[in-house]
């Protein structure tokens, strides 16, 4: 079922529409820094054109709030962007080895909104007993984002399309991507899981980022780990074609153990 949205899941345990975020005051067309709450929360739209270098001279990045549905801004204001939804022309297209793609139709410049990646959206044990029941030849749609806040604690969000969905879930996992996920909240703390352009992309090329949040973050950050030996036959073989290819898709075990 294609949905532009994420959705709650089976579970019932999360709602990602539901509203708990207040909305801003602005009167303005086009809400600004120094006035409106959203954006005094966190990062706007401008930091994500940071290089990898300078990201990691201030060693994290302040999350991302747009203007949300209570908001008395215009439906033009500059903090709206993810919530307004895929507006480039993309294809979904068939591969020799890696099964499903997606290309661009036209050029994205770097720093540009592509799209969401959508689904339902799991509490972990949901997303622990689906891992679990598949099949090692199953595709496995679910992704688990992990932010490590200020104080210490981690916030994971799990999202299956594998059921209900968008074209993000039809995007591959490359070495060296040209498209970096972040965070995006809008109505509350779950995150919508953007997905944006890490440099300038021609029409025709294929769309694509690194599963293991390698990319645009730092190393001490990820759970991913070299897998024991038994485990390696759950995992997937990488048809990126990248120089630096690690021959093996990313793997987490945490999902696949029991709590």
């Amino acid at each position: 079922q294609y949905s532009p949205d994420s959705v709650p899941g089976a579970d019932g345990e999360i709602d990602p529409t539901e509203i708990t975020f207040p909305g801003c005051s602005c009167r303005r067309a086009s809400c600004v820094a120094a006035e409106c709450p959203c954006l005094r929360r966190g990062d706007n739209y401008s930091s994500l054109r940071l290089r990898p270098a300078e990201q990691e001279e201030q060693q994290f990045s302040r999350p991302v709030f747009e203007c949300n549905s209570l908001c008395r801004c215009g439906e033009s204001c500059q903090n709206r962007l993810v919530q307004r939804g895929l507006r480039l022309r993309l294809q979904v297209f068939r591969t020799d080895t890696k099964g499903w793609a997606v290309r661009t139709l036209q050029p994205i410049p770097e720093g540009s909104f592509v799209c969401e990646y959508a689904g339902e959206v799991l509490g972990l044990a949901e997303a622990r007993r689906r891992i679990q029941a598949q099949k090692p030849q199953d595709p496995n749609y679910i992704i688990a984002v992990r932010e490590h806040l200020h104080d210490g604690r981690v916030m994971e969000t799990f999202v299956d399309p594998t059921h209900v969905g968008n074209v993000g879930r039809f995007l591959n996992h490359s070495c060296e991507p040209n498209l970096f996920m972040v965070p995006v909240r809008v109505d509350s703390m779950v995150p919508k899981l953007a997905l944006f352009a890490a440099t300038d992309i021609s029409a025709g090329e294929e769309l694509c980022y690194d599963y293991s949040g390698r990319f645009h973050n730092l190393p001490e950050t990820s759970r991913e780990h070299k897998p024991l030996e038994e485990e390696n036959s759950l995992r997937k073989p990488c048809y990126c074609g990248s120089r630096t290819c690690a021959s093996f898709l990313p793997w987490d075990s945490s999902l696949f153990s029991t709590p």
